[in-house]
């Protein structure tokens, strides 16, 4: 999971944009102030990618703290916003080394779609892997590890998880599985999908899947 700083001092747009950023299954660490985002920096650096609004209410504007980031992490990705003058916001803002920059107002989808395509500019080499919980999945080497454990699953069961990660908190009908997974061409019975669930359950069983009774399964 990226972990992405936010500094909005519109404490409801500073919510909106978090909603839809962890609906997306980004972290967010939200600041209203510049001094606390600041101090933050200070503090921590596994942020992998921040997002500032470059006026703010307090003596601290975003130019503080691109400052402050660059002199901890050069490399990690920021985009700006403003609500003022783009074309000398934006200058000012390449200038400091901003990756991005986004003028006020803005819609948040827009927003969620530029940040996907930096994270996977900026982390390509790291976009085949997913952690979840004890597991580390490789999707390029179609690998499986608890920890230092290798757990073994068969070509189905593999798809079956990664479909449920990239659907996690998502509740799906059997039907949707099946189709997704198995495919449109598939004439068996959707118990397949059961049986598939119940050994995915027995191999991993820090793997939270969830029945929707009366519906379906949920990875949560």
């Amino acid at each position: 999971m990226y972990k992405i700083g936010l500094v909005e001092d519109e404490e409801s747009l500073n919510k909106l944009i978090k909603n839809y950023l962890e609906k997306e299954d980004f972290e967010i660490i939200s600041f209203t102030k510049g001094q606390d985002a600041i101090d933050y920096i200070n503090s921590d650096s596994s942020v992998q990618l921040w997002m500032l609004d470059i006026m703010l209410e307090d003596d601290i504007t975003g130019y503080d703290i691109i400052k402050e980031i660059r002199q901890k992490n050069e490399e990690v990705p920021v985009i700006f916003s403003s609500a003022r003058d783009e074309s000398i916001d934006k200058i000012m803002g390449l200038e400091l080394g901003c990756d991005d920059y986004i003028a006020k107002p803005y819609s948040p989808k827009e927003l969620v779609l530029r940040v996907k395509n930096i994270i996977k500019r900026v982390y390509s080499k790291d976009f085949h892997k997913i952690k979840y919980n004890d597991y580390d999945i490789n999707t390029e080497e179609r690998t499986v590890y608890n920890k230092d454990e290798r757990v073994v699953l068969t070509t189905l069961e593999f798809e079956l998880l990664i479909y449920l990660l990239n659907n996690k908190n998502k509740s799906l009908t059997r039907e949707m599985i099946l189709s997704e997974v198995w495919g449109t061409d598939y004439y068996g019975s959707d118990r397949v999908v059961d049986d598939s669930i119940r050994r995915l359950r027995k191999k991993m069983k820090n793997l939270n899947i969830n029945t929707v009774y009366g519906f379906g399964y949920r990875l949560s």
